[in-house]
């Protein structure tokens, strides 16, 4: 049986792959594994149905054969072991390449999406600027720090694995970015992993439900403004 994943029914990062779900969906992709996607409103979210399968009203949820998984990290974590692809066979690098996927998520993502958060909501506030001059020097550091441990390397240990999947997906918050323009490095990093076939394909599986979320208002508010009065 193919497994469930949830997804926003209209993602707020506006079809940019931001959302978690896109981790899940990249993953999948990366060992060939076909998925369902169930959609989910906000609204949906909180609901006990939901709640049930993410403790936190959250996406993305995995399910397959009885099993319910919640949190990114741990999703991947799950296909990467249980399909070959996303992980080194020889033990030593396997948990290195576990290690990077700790890194990405404990490290490197927590000061990006603070950020990511404080521009979207604090902009207007008196102490946007001097908060952001903050969250913009820790990001410095920890990319700073990634830069020099990659270096000249294709990845950041050994081939290709869910280490470096995750810490592509925490990146992409920064892309176009002077912090990461900073490090030719990373920006080379980061359109090698955007390249791979498997992000392709899992973005514009993405993209997609975002642009058919557009159409359907669209198409709802051109009916809404063609009803006749009383009808609307």
């Amino acid at each position: 049986m193919h497994p469930t994943i949830t997804a926003f029914e209209r993602s707020p990062d506006r079809g940019r792959g931001l959302a978690r779900d896109m981790r899940v969906r990249w993953a999948l992709e990366e060992v060939g594994q076909p998925y369902a996607v169930r959609l989910l409103s906000f609204e949906a979210m909180q609901q006990p149905a939901h709640r049930a399968l993410h403790p936190f009203g959250q996406i993305p949820t995995y399910e397959q054969d009885g099993l319910v998984l919640f949190e990114s990290g741990a999703i991947v974590l799950h296909i990467a072991r249980t399909h070959p692809g996303l992980l080194p066979g020889a033990p030593d690098a396997r948990m290195r390449a576990v290690s990077w996927m700790f890194a990405a998520l404990n490290t490197i993502e927590p000061p990006v999406f603070e950020r990511a958060l404080c521009v979207v909501l604090e902009q207007r506030t008196p102490w946007f600027a001097e908060r952001l001059e903050t969250l913009d020097k820790r990001v410095r550091q920890r990319l700073g720090e990634l830069s020099l441990h990659l270096g000249q390397s294709p990845w950041l240990d050994g081939e290709f694995s869910a280490g470096n999947l995750l810490m592509l997906s925490v990146l992409l918050r920064v892309q176009g970015t002077p912090l990461l323009e900073a490090h030719p490095n990373l920006v080379e990093y980061l359109a090698r992993g955007t390249a791979r076939p498997a992000f392709q394909r899992a973005f514009e599986a993405q993209a997609e439900v975002f642009r058919q979320a557009q159409q359907a208002e669209a198409l709802a508010s051109a009916q809404a403004s063609q009803a006749p009065p009383g009808q609307t």
